[in-house]
């Protein structure tokens, strides 16, 4: 597929059905986070949804409340993402796992590297909350692959 920009992202299976906003890198190298719990974010240094290489999507856990991926760890295998496109293409991607890992461990290669296909990756906090820090222990990560060409 060509590029174009992702716009919304549709989960049926946790409820998730937002807008997405483009996300780049902060001045320390580091992917910025969307500066709310709504809506998630597209980094638009990876490829677009649909291309060939793994299109990175990012969202809150929670934000004074539940945010827009406060149910991704519930994701499970087969369940279908809908993104939709600024050119009106709506790729449809099957997760094919869910991971939890420590932010001192994350797997940086695995999530970010490239990839042979069309490919997806959502990412989330999760784990224990620190109170001290203020921040998640974990990241959660749901994959997943495109099973549906563009319609």
């Amino acid at each position: 597929m060509a590029r174009s920009v992702p716009v919304h992202l549709q989960i049926a299976a946790i409820g998730v059905d937002s807008g997405l906003m483009d996300l780049g890198l902060r001045k320390d190298g580091t992917m910025e986070v969307p500066p709310a719990g709504f809506p998630a974010g597209w980094y638009t240094e990876s490829p677009t949804p649909g291309e060939i290489g793994p299109a990175i999507i990012a969202g809150h856990i929670d934000w004074k409340g539940p945010a827009v991926f406060y149910h991704l760890r519930n994701l499970k295998r087969g369940d279908k993402i809908t993104v939709t496109r600024k050119d009106g293409s709506k790729p449809v991607f099957r997760v094919t796992q869910v991971a939890q890992y420590a932010k001192d461990q994350f797997p940086t290669k695995l999530v970010y590297g490239n990839i042979d296909r069309a490919g997806l990756r959502l990412i989330t906090c999760g784990g224990s909350f620190n109170s001290q820090s203020g921040h998640y222990e974990d990241n959660i990560v749901a994959f997943a692959d495109l099973v549906a060409p563009p319609r």
